[in-house]
């Protein structure tokens, strides 16, 4: 008895880069026994056995359902329009690293029943390849050419090619194409140009360069003491600063407590016309009251002898007066009225 038949070409693996279409082949042929009704099934098996087979596209009673899987909803649909014409063929647009995985056709019409099964793998192009180098670039030195992809599926391959003065690269280059470094030993100024880094893996390759420019050693010694000056030259300012500002604030500093002494020790002026107003009225008083009785005890006293806040002595001059030979104070200095001061003769009468 015969039944349905598969007749597409068995591929059981596929690779396709991202953001590529890819076809998932299924062909049929029918026999004359297979009688029921045309059922085809594209089912992704996950990795995972834990999970359950998921359908994403089934044709059944003349009619297409393809919204079982929302991971690829309007990116799949079948070759053939009909599928009844032998042709169930899968078309997956778009392709991203999610949909890698096991994908199977069934097709059933009672009693023939075939199945097939297609190992998908998206890979994704090398992109943003990046070129660098590591290493003093001086005559003598060894300087590393480096080389990355920041995007792409292993396995990852790296190329060097030098793309200006000799094609060649150096002698003594080294290229370890897994990790992209060119190491480029004893660099010479003969090395130096533009060099260009291939990425490449199954799907796709990517570009970048990089210019090498070889040259003298650096007078590191002249360097230094260029440094070593500068540092010295800059200490030498700063504490030239520093003692200024030193000097600058005890100048303000003494100022300020000179000024204080004066204020804190020197007393304000006493007016001298007001000072002998006062001592001459208390004579007054005192001499208004005298009687022939009570001059002998004031004749004793000197008249003269002013509290010495009152006026003003030269400093040294510390003259004393003797009771006999008092000189009166010159009182129309201090603005008051000359008094006349009685004295008594030796006959004990009042001149």
């Amino acid at each position: 008895t015969r039944s349905l038949t598969i007749t597409s070409v068995e591929q059981p693996i596929i690779e396709k880069a991202q953001g590529d279409k890819v076809t998932l082949p299924c062909t049929f042929v029918l026999s004359e026994e297979d009688e029921g009704p045309l059922d085809i099934e594209w089912v992704l098996i996950p990795a995972d056995n834990q999970k359950k087979e998921q359908i994403i596209i089934m044709y059944a009673v003349d009619r297409i359902y393809n919204h079982y899987y929302a991971a690829m909803t309007g990116r799949m649909q079948f070759t053939n329009p009909d599928p009844r014409s032998g042709d169930g063929s899968l078309d997956i647009l778009n392709l991203k690293s999610a949909d890698t995985g096991t994908y199977q056709c069934k097709v059933k019409k009672a009693p023939g029943v075939q199945s097939q099964k297609i190992q998908l793998t998206v890979l994704v192009k090398p992109a943003r390849t990046k070129c660098s180098i590591e290493g003093s670039q001086e005559i003598g030195k060894d300087v590393t050419l480096k080389c990355a992809s920041q995007e792409g599926s292993p396995l990852l391959s790296y190329d060097w090619r030098r793309v200006s003065g000799r094609q060649e690269l150096p002698a003594t280059s080294m290229l370890n194409k897994n990790t992209g470094e060119l190491l480029l030993k004893n660099a010479s100024q003969d090395y130096s140009g533009i060099y260009s880094c291939v990425a490449s893996n199954r799907v796709g390759t990517d570009e970048c360069s990089v210019e090498l420019n070889v040259t003298p050693p650096i007078n590191t010694a002249g360097i230094i003491a260029g440094a070593i000056i500068g540092t010295l030259l800059g200490l030498a300012v700063l504490a030239f600063l520093v003692i200024c500002c030193c000097k600058k604030h005890r100048e303000k500093k003494y100022e300020k407590e000179v000024h204080h002494d004066i204020r804190e020790d020197v007393p304000p002026p006493k007016s001298r016309s007001s000072t002998a107003r006062s001592y001459i009225g208390s004579n007054r008083s005192s001499l208004g009251s005298m009687s022939p009785s009570n001059m002998e005890g004031y004749t004793k006293t000197p008249y003269s002898q002013v509290p010495s806040e009152d006026f003003e002595r030269p400093p040294g001059q510390n003259t004393a007066f003797a009771p006999s030979k008092v000189a009166a104070p010159n009182l129309s200095r201090m603005g008051a009225v000359p008094v006349m001061i009685p004295a008594q003769s030796k006959d004990g009468s009042i001149v």
